[in-house]
């Protein structure tokens, strides 16, 4: 049986605006286990990277972490209580954040964000950084921590590394640079790694030698990742379990396979038909009709249903939980839509509404095209 590594239970995150409150990240829970990449797939705003920077407290003001549970093994990176007056407070096994510091970000759960440019000082080497992120992380002299280095440097593909140690970033493209972040990460030999679209900016023939080279040192390290993506060619080639996130919200869980080929959520069949395939020709692409609504003030009901178009009456007025739709025993796969729940509680699933879209343009109307269920 694989042993769990990070477990999130019902993760808020919320940052409080003049307009309101945003609820970036509101009641996701998800598990990670030893050695598994674990995909966050979404469209920009769905709350993927919040989602992931909570995961290690890396929330500055206005946001604000505001429930949940994030256990890390056998300790409780965040969770909150109710006090003796029905107060939120912070439980007392919580890890404080000189602990969070000191041994957990880096050194147990490091963490890769999209711009290397930006998580690179332009004004020191890339070894003289690289070098002191060793030293401090794992106890080392300066001339072992340059040693291991240019171990890592070499291990992530980055020629004559003993050369490059003394390079600056904007001497690297955004490939290598990109292949630093990831000696970086790994040189400590963390356990969980958290990418947040790390190969976003880079363009598709790097980006597949960047997955190659995630592969292969995942295999070797048997590193976990929870790692960030809009595209569902990564999830594809990368991921073992996948959580799709919309809103906020997780509205599918399953493996790989289960999400590519036994689609339940009408999000991620829009999310998969909207992917241009090599082995179909198409006159135009497909593309999810309107945007998605401000985390602001969310649709009632489904918060797909103003994009949906398969909504329903009863999608404007129910907000469905996530939960168990699987097919086939044993692998879970777990869908947040009301057709799944229909038979189940007696909703009146009726034929398709006219479903005005969110895009800003008057008479935008999204509708079924076919009659009946």
């Amino acid at each position: 049986m694989t042993d769990t590594l990070l477990h999130i239970d019902d993760l808020k995150t919320q940052f409080f605006t003049e307009e309101g409150v945003v609820r970036a990240v509101d009641g996701i829970s998800f598990d990670v286990n030893e050695g598994e990449i674990v995909g966050l797939v979404g469209e920009s705003g769905a709350g993927k990277s919040v989602a992931a920077q909570s995961i290690l407290r890396l929330i500055d003001p206005p946001g604000e972490i505001v429930g949940g549970e994030v256990r890390f093994r056998d300790e409780v990176l965040f969770g909150l209580e109710e006090g003796p007056n029905g107060e939120l407070r912070e439980r007392d096994e919580m890890l404080s954040n000189e602990e969070m510091r000191r041994r957990i970000r880096g050194r147990e759960i490091a963490i890769i964000f999209q711009d290397p440019m930006e998580s690179l000082n332009p004004v020191f080497t890339v070894g003289n950084q690289l070098r002191e992120f060793i030293k401090i992380n794992r106890n080392l002299s300066k001339s072992e921590a340059k040693e291991e280095a240019i171990g890592m440097l070499r291990e992530v593909g980055i020629p004559e590394p003993v050369e490059r140690y003394d390079n600056y970033p904007h001497q690297f493209s955004g490939g290598m640079r990109q292949r630093v972040l990831i000696a970086m990460a790994l040189a400590c030999e963390p356990s969980l790694i958290i990418a947040d679209e790390p190969t976003t900016a880079l363009d598709v023939t790097v980006e597949g030698q960047i997955l190659s080279l995630v592969d292969e040192l995942q295999d070797k390290y048997d590193t976990s990742f929870v790692w960030v993506t809009h595209d569902m060619g990564v999830v594809a080639e990368l991921c073992d379990r996948v959580n799709v996130m919309y809103l906020g919200e997780i509205v599918e869980q399953a493996t790989a396979d289960d999400l590519f080929y036994d689609t339940k959520h009408p999000y991620t069949e829009a999310l998969l038909d909207s992917m241009p395939r090599p082995d179909q020709t198409v006159d135009e692409l497909n593309p999810i009709r309107g945007v998605m609504p401000e985390a602001i003030d969310p649709p009632r009901g489904c918060r797909f249903h103003t994009r949906c178009p398969d909504a329903r009456e009863v999608c404007t007025e129910v907000h469905p939980d996530c939960r168990e739709v699987s097919d086939s025993e044993g692998a879970s796969h777990k869908a947040a839509c009301v057709k799944h729940d229909a038979f189940d509680v007696g909703y009146e699933f009726s034929d398709p509404i006219e479903i005005r879209a969110e895009t800003g343009i008057t008479g935008d109307v999204v509708t079924d095209p076919q009659e009946g269920d």
